[in-house]
């Protein structure tokens, strides 16, 4: 193994990290006489292997040098897993690369064994793995676990499939409504690598034009790969792609797969039986051949977020690829995000997107209540269902299916002015502001600083209320004021309705759970939108009009009739954006204002989470990167994974987007010298999808 000079004897370093009664088997083993064995002779050619040994600890993380031996010379090649002797113990680890020499001084461990001939860690993939623990200030060894699947020998027997035949380039008509759109396409079948943020119109099929996408890339001989967020966005892939190239073109990586389903098809990939690879965030560190284009849909759905150690994002994934691999990259959504229209801004990608009055055609929404001239008109314009969406309900369901969206229980939302429900944030970094107990003072949940008489910038008044909604209820409303109407709900969490016929009917759904309808709904009704703009995150606008948009998205055309009504504030921007379907001008919106307030995207923010003592301990430690901010701490609840059982609090740091890699660095290294010395490990996010 290689170790810095002096060279201490490795075993040695490794029985100090081990804890005291496993140090101690180990001690008696080492004290064992062995028996009398004749080492096997090392490998002639390349003797050397760099294995990455599966060790959670961060300042091991890196390869280690052990020697082949010459039995195991042949199968030890550089992706397959092996085992080795580390710290008195017999531990997991990837080959990264075979050498001829090592720098190690002193004898070098032999390999204890393969465990498989089969090379499951390609070099690109390697690589990634690495690009990412750098990105999220992670361990290589926690990427891993995310990138290759647990090993199942049953499936490793298997006769391999044939490869897929490479398909025939097509002109795909659907592209054709969008401004760039098919030389995209073209760019994909002719070998090029176009990068694109792709603004889908409402009622188009986005799977379908992914999949076209992909068979265009795979007719010039190059791989693609799609994540989406849910199975079901998953399930209408899978459909368009088999609609297209019949089975066995590609494969599905979930990692709600069985063990031996999603080896199988990871395997398929691996063994460049199949180029077309599309999956949840799983599949984003799929081991494809030739990648020529990798591909996201709703970027912006929080599915994306790996909830795992170091937290990647399946987006910033697939870009990372597409920078080291020189791939295509596609950006596709009905909203955007902050980050694909930074993506534009800093001239990485190209807009496609339709023209304004093609737009205008597919689309057209209207808004309801919080309206002082409408409320002159209609006395219940305030209330959860005014008149105008009670006519909207009663015209449209003679027609077919309608849809409501209304927000889902129990979501959790920060406070928020009682008069005219604007979200009550910090004055001194914009944070939302909480109230962690009836006898204690308002403070940033951010920054934690304290806001005593608090007052609404938008309305002067000084009232809070914590906005709370059942789609129950909502359910119950309607079926009250629609007698004889039948009333559906759909409900993340519960009950997801995979579609719904075209018969007339009210569908209540929660955001993320609208099922599609037979030939497109005849309306689609917006609830309480004033609550999901109330969310306690940076993202609050952003978020909302995302949902908004997926769910309008599955009405008819305008012109077909199709309508859109939106109960909220018309002022809002978020309202503003929706009505205009203008996604990419509240974005660039959004950047602005995040520029001036130094947030992402414009500065790159982690969390340092743990124990009050920890967490001091740990900051005097760190080496920030100049011009970084530390905001905090606030006292927060443990993460889902600590058993701890003391006080959590959360440091915000803050550095200009330029010295993000900087400021990972540096997290890496506190780590690292927090695990040599045995210190107890610090929760670290880099961009987490959440700060409230």
């Amino acid at each position: 193994m290689t170790e810095p000079a002096p060279p201490p004897d490795p075993d040695e370093e490794q029985l100090a990290l081990l804890p005291a009664p496993a140090r101690a088997r180990a001690v008696v083993r080492r004290t064992t006489p062995p028996r009398e064995r004749t080492p096997d002779p090392v490998a002639e050619v390349d003797p050397v292997a760099r294995v990455l040994v599966d060790v959670p600890l961060a300042h091991l993380d890196r390869p280690f040098d052990y020697a082949v031996p010459a039995p195991l010379a042949e199968a030890a090649q550089p992706g397959v897993r092996v085992k080795v002797r580390f710290a008195g113990q017999d531990v997991d680890g990837f080959v990264l690369e075979r050498a001829a020499t090592t720098t190690h001084i002193g004898r070098l461990q032999p390999l204890r064994r393969v465990v498989s001939a089969e090379p499951v860690l390609l070099p690109g993939v390697a690589a990634l793995t690495g690009d990412v623990a750098a990105r999220y200030a992670g361990t290589r060894s926690d990427v891993l676990r995310l990138a290759v699947p647990a090993r199942h020998a049953a499936v490793e027997k298997e006769t391999p499939p044939d490869p897929a035949p490479v398909p025939d380039a097509r002109d795909p008509q659907a592209w054709a409504a969008y401004a760039g759109g098919p030389d995209v396409v073209a760019g994909l079948a002719g070998g090029a690598a176009p990068r694109a943020v792709w603004t889908v119109l409402p009622g188009d099929d986005g799977a379908a034009l992914l999949a076209d996408a992909a068979v265009a890339t795979a007719a010039s001989g190059r791989g693609a790969l799609v994540c989406v967020p849910d199975r079901r966005d998953l399930a209408r892939l899978d459909a368009a792609l088999t609609a297209r190239l019949g089975t066995g073109s590609h494969v599905v990586l979930a990692a709600d797969a069985g063990p031996a389903k999603r080896y199988r098809a990871f395997l398929a990939v691996s063994r460049g039986a199949v180029r077309i690879v599309v999956g949840t965030r799983a599949a984003a560190f799929a081991p494809v051949h030739d990648l020529g284009l990798v591909a996201i849909w709703d970027d912006g759905d929080d599915l994306h977020d790996e909830p795992r150690a170091p937290y990647p994002h399946a987006r910033e994934v697939l870009l990372l690829r597409a920078q080291a691999e020189g791939c295509a990259a596609v950006l596709a959504s009905h909203a955007r995000s902050v980050e694909a229209e930074y993506l534009l801004r800093t001239g990485w990608a190209e807009e496609v997107a339709a023209p304004r009055e093609t737009v205008r055609a597919r689309i057209a929404v209207d808004v309801a209540g919080a309206d002082p001239l409408a409320e002159s008109r209609d006395p219940g314009a305030r209330t959860r269902l005014p008149s105008q969406a009670l006519r909207l309900l009663r015209d449209a369901v003679a027609d077919g299916p309608v849809l409501v969206q209304a927000p889902r229980v129990g979501y959790a939302t920060r406070l928020a002015c009682e008069h005219c429900r604007t979200p009550a944030t910090c004055t001194v970094c914009r944070g939302p502001l909480r109230q962690r107990g009836p006898s204690r003072p308002l403070e940033c949940a951010w920054c934690a600083t304290p806001a005593p008489g608090w007052q609404c910038e938008e309305c002067g008044h000084r009232g809070l209320r914590a906005p709370v909604l059942g789609d129950a209820r909502t359910a119950e409303e309607i079926g009250r004021a629609l007698p004889g109407v039948t009333v559906r709900q759909s409900s993340s969490g519960e009950r997801v309705l995979d579609g719904v016929p075209a018969t007339p009917a009210v569908v209540v759904a929660t955001p993320g759970a609208e099922p599609p309808a037979e030939g497109g709904y005849a309306a689609v009704l917006l609830l309480d939108t004033w609550l999901l703009l109330g969310r306690a995150d940076l993202r609050a606008t952003e978020e909302a009009v995302r949902r908004w948009a997926n769910a309008a998205a599955l009405v008819r055309p305008a012109a077909e009739g199709g309508r859109v009504v939106a109960v909220g504030d018309p002022a809002h921007p978020g309202i503003q954006a929706l009505v205009r379907w203008d996604p990419g001008g509240l974005a660039r919106r959004e950047i602005d204002e995040r520029h001036s307030a130094h947030l992402p995207p414009a500065s790159r923010v982690a969390t340092l989470t743990g124990t009050r003592a920890d967490l001091e301990q740990g900051l005097a430690a760190l080496e920030l990167p100049p011009g970084a901010e530390v905001l905090g701490p606030v006292p927060v609840e443990p993460p889902r994974d600590s058993t701890a059982d003391v006080d959590q609090e959360r440091y915000v740091l803050r550095v200009p987007r330029s010295g993000g890699a900087s400021l990972s660095r540096a997290l890496q290294d506190l780590q690292a010298r927090r695990s040599t010395r045995k210190l107890p490990h610090l929760r670290v996010e880099v961009d987490p999808a959440e700060l409230g």
